[in-house]
């Protein structure tokens, strides 16, 4: 049993360089999925329900994947092998939810970028990473509560589609705002992110029984830590946080004496992929 990662690389290959390229962050090569929204689009496309607009962006002559622009840093050669790349990327996805039977998500953001006519979200704003903004095309928009509960629930059926009996621990990031569009102050915007989020999740987990919400955004955030979780950048979490947090979930299922390891072991960051499986059961 063990964490699926559905685009693995070779184990010769540095993680330094794997994860330059999106390898071994996920359980594919998606990129940073950071809303309830993109999620479920990404679910949809995967089983050929959906179709991005604006699937390829531009940047100094190279062409990047709009739905994962950082994944390939320097670009691709033309649009044609960007969309050869997405589709083979899709082909792994699908085959990651037929074989999942625990799926982890973390909420990020409330804010996105849209395409106006079509509903497709970005994980980035056009012109940022890549590409072009164009304030006819495209729209900024910050997710409600009911809205983020719909695409997760919508995302929910997609995967239960799958495997009936596929199980969900849901969890809030506790890394803060250092941008917001919204026109407000980053703290106020901060806060109605994360308070959002958060009662999203708590009606989640209380509403639904093949869903659990694990705090580690509490953990981190929690004011009797006073802020030793976090970075001096006070955004970041420690890898102090990180084992924290880590520790407390595999003591509250009853899987800290599955978490020995040798000392090589313990700093493998794929070495404790068979306790979330069993926790999946």
């Amino acid at each position: 049993m063990k964490i699926m990662d559905a685009e693995a690389l070779p184990r010769f290959v540095p993680d330094e360089v794997a994860e330059t390229y999106g390898y071994r962050q996920y359980s594919a090569r998606y990129g940073n999925i950071y809303t309830a929204r993109q999620l479920a689009q990404l679910l949809a496309e995967a089983r050929g329900d959906f179709s991005p607009a604006d699937p390829v962006w531009e940047k100094n002559g190279r062409y990047f994947d709009s739905q994962r622009p950082s994944v390939e840093p320097d670009g691709l050669e033309s649009p044609d092998e960007v969309l050869r790349h997405r589709q083979h990327h899709l082909n792994q996805v699908a085959t990651a939810i037929r074989r999942t039977g625990l799926f982890i998500f973390t909420f990020g953001l409330t804010e996105a970028w849209t395409h106006r006519e079509s509903g497709t979200v970005y994980p980035t704003a056009p012109g940022t990473q890549c590409g072009t903004y164009n304030p006819d095309q495209h729209a900024f928009v910050n997710f409600g509560y009911q809205e983020i509960m719909n695409d997760f629930l919508t995302a929910r059926r997609i995967l239960k589609r799958s495997n009936k009996r596929m199980r969900f621990i849901i969890t809030v990031s506790p890394v803060p705002l250092t941008a917001t569009a919204t026109g407000k102050h980053i703290e106020v915007a901060n806060s109605y992110s994360k308070s959002v989020l958060r009662a999203v999740c708590g009606r989640l987990a209380d509403d639904h029984d093949d869903i659990d919400y694990f705090p580690s955004y509490e953990i981190i955030t929690s004011l009797n830590n006073r802020g030793i979780y976090y970075a001096a950048n006070k955004r970041n979490v420690t890898p102090e946080g990180v084992t924290r947090a880590m520790e407390m979930f595999l003591h509250a299922h009853g899987l800290s004496q599955q978490a020995g390891h040798s000392d090589d072991e313990q700093h493998d960051p794929h070495c404790d992929d068979a306790l979330l499986e069993a926790f999946a059961g």
